[in-house]
């Protein structure tokens, strides 16, 4: 897989984290450990799509 094509997935899961994390925090009763944990996998995701963007273009 390229880079390019990696950096793309990443975007779509991070944007699909985004929204995952909208709905819980927009529900009757959110789970906010639910919450907690999809904010760590989008933060996660934020930090490699840095690291590969930052490698990608030195």
């Amino acid at each position: 897989m390229s880079v390019i094509t990696h950096i793309t997935h990443l975007q779509e899961r991070h944007s699909k984290l985004e929204k995952a994390i909208y709905d819980e925090q927009h529900r009757p009763l959110p789970d906010f450990s639910t919450i907690a944990q999809l904010k760590k996998q989008k933060l996660l995701v934020k930090e490699e799509l840095h690291r590969l963007t930052m490698a990608n273009a030195a």
